[in-house]
């Protein structure tokens, strides 16, 4: 009798743990929206939005398009507002378009069609970065990210 009542509230315990373990990222993330990145623009740029500021270093879930990649298989790629067929990187941050966001993975990925509608959750980086493989300037980016 006593061990039915202590292997009961195990068992339940157990089951809710796995349950929170099982919630994919994007429970668990604040949703960003590409329209509430910025605050608006000078001739040095885009300036940052207040909410995207303060989303800096936590996880957020956005909703896009990936812009065609250089290779078939990645581990980054650009996430767009909208479907881009061309590669959308600029030469310098303060040209960088205000709907796009580079997304690194921890795993690689295959592509997938570039109109094809896809969620990803990660890490959200902002400022200016120079990836150092790839020589790809970014303002705004996820990091450890999922596709969904």
């Amino acid at each position: 009798m006593q061990l039915k009542q202590w292997l009961r509230p195990l068992i339940l315990g157990l089951v809710v743990q796995l349950a929170v373990v099982m919630v994919p990222n994007t429970a668990l993330a604040a949703w960003l929206n590409f329209e509430d990145m910025y605050a608006g623009a000078t001739s040095e740029g885009l300036i940052l939005s207040d909410s995207l500021l303060s989303l800096n270093g936590q996880n957020v879930t956005m909703q896009g398009y990936m812009a065609p990649p250089l290779k078939p298989t990645i581990n980054f790629f650009v996430l767009t507002e909208t479907p881009m067929a061309i590669c959308p990187f600029c030469s310098t941050d303060a040209d960088w378009p205000s709907d796009i966001v580079v997304v690194y993975m921890d795993d690689s990925v295959t592509a997938l069609p570039y109109d094809q509608d896809i969620t990803v959750s990660g890490q959200l980086e902002v400022g200016s970065y120079v990836d150092g493989e790839t020589g790809f300037v970014s303002l705004v980016r996820l990091r450890g990210a999922e596709v969904y």
